[in-house]
């Protein structure tokens, strides 16, 4: 079973992808990388996830949008149980500028097998996709009072939370279960200037979305919380640690 995390870019800009693979007990990275055209991605979706192989695609994005304005069920359920945390997500509805992309998005992952699995029974093998939220999923897998603001601030200030967020994922990911196996030569170094660091925040976000996206395969709704359904749209986050 594969998992692939994808960082969408909501309008123009580049998206974090991320592969990791389910074998002998563990997870393992295959990859980390950026495209930025849609087709781009399609391209490596079918390279990480042929035709015939099970696999789940975590996508940092609103891919089900139902409503015409205001905000979806879901978005409003972050707010209700995240606003503490700072980890609201910003609101979808089809009447936003990045509605179509999003939404033909996710359209082209069902055309691909990928079915919303808001519901499923745990280490089902299949081919799912899921809508994921980095920051509550951080909040919650690391154990943490607040996000990690590496989107907002000076540069010096996202650069510092960016490392912080990759000790933890180097430190604790390894310790949860599903095991991730990762070694810190296994993820980019925090740059110094402002494009690049976009570029590992994106690479690090997918990372986490494809943890996301093997921790609902492995536990289902046993440790993990579904804000939301088919109906409405919605979003897995993991469940506090006990």
């Amino acid at each position: 079973m594969k998992f692939l995390g994808i960082d969408l870019g909501w309008s123009s800009g580049a998206s974090g992808l991320c592969c990791l693979a389910w074998s002998n007990g563990s997870l393992h990275l295959l990859d980390l990388s950026l495209k930025q055209p849609i087709t781009d991605i399609h391209k490596w979706v079918d390279q990480w996830a042929s035709s015939t192989e099970p696999a789940m695609i975590a996508v940092d994005a609103p891919t089900l949008i139902p409503n015409l304005t205001g905000m979806r069920l879901p978005d409003k359920l972050t707010h209700q149980h995240f606003r503490h945390y700072h980890a609201g997500c910003y609101p979808a509805n089809l009447g936003r500028p990045f509605a179509q992309r999003i939404v033909e998005f996710g359209l082209s992952l069902e055309a691909r097998g990928f079915t919303h699995a808001p519901v499923i029974d745990p280490k089902e093998l299949g081919r799912f996709q899921i809508e994921v939220f980095p920051h509550p999923a951080i909040v919650h897998l690391f154990g943490l009072n607040r996000i990690l603001k590496y989107k907002k601030g000076t540069l010096a200030e996202r650069r510092l939370e960016l490392i912080k967020l990759r000790q933890y994922i180097l430190d604790i990911l390894p310790s949860l279960e599903p095991t991730l196996n990762l070694c810190a030569s296994s993820l980019p170094e925090i740059p110094t200037t402002g494009t690049a660091i976009k570029a590992v925040e994106d690479q690090l976000d997918s990372l986490i979305c494809g943890y996301v996206a093997a921790h609902w395969w492995y536990w289902g709704i046993e440790r993990n919380w579904v804000l939301g359904d088919a109906t409405t749209g919605y979003i897995v986050v993991p469940a506090p640690a006990k």
